[in-house]
């Protein structure tokens, strides 16, 4: 940034001589706006980058009017892409509203080495306002038909760049002009997105229109996290939009920059689901498409965790949920205190008559998962009793069994009780799970009768990755496959549209987990004992819980 020394000199001049300076402002706005006026509408325009720096997951980009961080890396990242030119004595030209404008600091503008195009429903009135080397255009198009062939500014202009801000981003991405995206992904090193109070956000970047090219490794500023990522539009597709879901067309299969990627999986099996899959009532009333028997298979090793990268999984929710399980507890409120509540519609009172259990605690979810997998067989009172030494620990059994007799093939944790059913909130979902060893490491088959493919299958296949890694690190064992068996695999009719958008999205590294290696004993583990690093999604995809 900075004006250079000939820019300085210019203005001084004119400083001095203010009838010129009023005379040439009068020359500049004429002719600017005899020239915007005789743009053709069907001009050739010149193709252009979107250069912007947003948050990883919610894509927030300013604050009252202003960028929420100071990131040198990122301003000299900006200012090298932006000026850089292959030819000698040409210069790129950045297109920004009024607002991005009026944000650059002063001694900053106009952007120096670049030619500043400023947009402006009001061009006349503000031509008056802005330095005379800077242009003035009512409209993306005007500004893009400045810099085209036969253009106003066509002169030795070689690339275009549109530097913001929301609502010319917003045009910008729905242009076919738009040939590529550079992307800053920031992330707070410490709070949540949330913590910068963001007030204006991009749009979504769709996946049929874009597609994921290039991605820098991270880099650490003082407070920030943030890496460059490149988009390029796809040879088809339509441009991004940031209308309704319903408004766009059903998700087809996509270019694959990583094709051996494993949430391919999951994203093949959600896109073949509602594409063909059989429509189906259920329980909840809400209806499925439904398919029957399918698979998926994640790797474990080098610290790999497979936590879905196309929206944001709630990562903390599904590891205290877990903790939760091996507690043995059955007290929902007990998460709802963690700000947890992903069982309140289970353990409402509403749903507890529904399914017959009336003199039930709200909150009291009956023998469920945790009860079976640490006292399978005990007679349940209700989830204030204390259960020590009642019914059998199958969690230890296994743990103990891993360790003498590894080879066994009857390393099973259930909690499929048929006798203790009736007494559930909810009968289990993620019923059985088979544990298996071969050359020191340990792996992991869930069967699953029901899998609800929006909602809970990504919080499930994460969460038992990491029970996985927890009995592995218990027995001494290295961290092999997990294998996801789904019975009945559905998408709600309701969830069809929001996870047509995911299905959009290319999926991102899967991030690692560090597990504190001083644990060796199941109950001793807490959220703490976590560490999850690198986990780079894009934004959450709202999607209704069918009670």
């Amino acid at each position: 940034f900075g004006a250079s020394v000939v820019d300085f000199g210019w203005q001084e001049f004119l400083s001095q001589s203010p009838g010129l300076a009023r005379k040439m402002s009068h020359l500049t706005n004429q002719a600017s706006a005899k020239l915007s006026s005789c743009t053709p509408a069907n001009a050739m325009l010149r193709h252009f980058v979107v250069v912007v720096a947003a948050t990883a997951s919610s894509l927030g980009i300013g604050k009252d009017g202003k960028l929420p961080w100071r990131i040198r890396g990122d301003m000299s990242f900006f200012k090298k892409l932006t000026s850089e030119t292959r030819i000698p004595g040409h210069r790129n030209a950045v297109i920004m509203g009024r607002k991005t404008w009026e944000s650059i600091p002063s001694k900053f503008r106009p952007l120096s080495g670049r030619l500043n195009i400023v947009l402006s429903r009001h061009p006349e009135s503000l031509r008056g306002q802005l330095p005379e080397q800077v242009a003035v255009a009512s409209s993306l198009e005007e500004a893009l038909a400045m810099v085209a062939p036969g253009g106003i500014h066509c002169d030795q202009v070689e690339d275009v760049f549109v530097i913001g801000g929301g609502s010319v981003y917003a045009d910008a991405l729905r242009s076919s002009y738009c040939k590529r995206i550079v992307l800053t992904e920031v992330t707070p090193l410490e709070g949540t997105e949330e913590d910068l109070g963001c007030d204006t956000f991009l749009p979504r970047i769709d996946g049929s229109a874009y597609m994921r090219v290039a991605e820098s490794g991270d880099q650490v500023d003082e407070n920030f996290r943030y890496s460059f990522v490149t988009y390029e539009r796809r040879a088809t597709g339509a441009a991004a939009t940031d209308g309704p879901p319903q408004a766009q067309a059903q998700p087809q299969a996509q270019a694959r920059t990583n094709p051996d990627h494993a949430e391919w999986q999951y994203l093949d099996l959600v896109r073949d689901i509602i594409e063909s899959g059989v429509e189906r009532g259920d329980r909840t009333g809400t209806g499925t498409l439904s398919k029957f028997g399918v698979q998926m298979r994640f790797s474990l090793r080098d610290g790999s965790f497979p936590l879905l990268t196309t929206k944001r999984v709630f990562w903390r929710g599904l590891a205290e949920e877990l903790l939760w399980f091996i507690q043995g507890c059955t007290n929902a409120n007990v998460l709802a205190e963690k700000n947890i509540h992903i069982w309140d519609g289970n353990g409402s009172r509403e749903f507890l008559d529904k399914r017959g259990l009336t003199d039930r605690e709200v909150g009291d979810l009956g023998p469920v998962y945790g009860f079976q997998w640490r006292h399978f067989g005990a007679q349940y009172r209700d989830m204030h009793a204390d259960y020590a030494g009642e019914g059998v620990d199958q969690l230890r059994q296994i743990i103990s069994d891993l360790k003498a007799n590894p080879e066994s093939r009857r390393h099973i944790l259930t909690a499929w009780n048929p006798s203790d059913l009736p007494k559930m909130a909810l009968p289990p979902c993620h019923m059985m799970a088979q544990f298996y060893v071969a050359d020191g490491e340990l792996s992991c088959l869930l069967y699953q009768r029901s899998g609800d493919m929006g909602l809970g299958v990504p919080f499930n296949i994460a969460s038992y990755a990491l029970l996985t890694r927890i009995i592995a690190q218990v027995t001494g064992l290295q961290p092999g496959d997990f294998v996801h068996c789904i019975g009945d695999a559905h998408v709600y009719l309701n969830h069809v549209e929001p996870l047509k958008e995911q299905l959009r999205r290319e999926p991102l590294p899967f991030p690692t987990l560090e597990v504190n290696s001083k644990k060796t004993d199941i109950d001793s583990f807490e959220f703490s004992d976590f560490v999850l690093h690198n986990y780079r999604h894009h934004r959450g995809v709202k999607m209704d819980m069918a009670v």
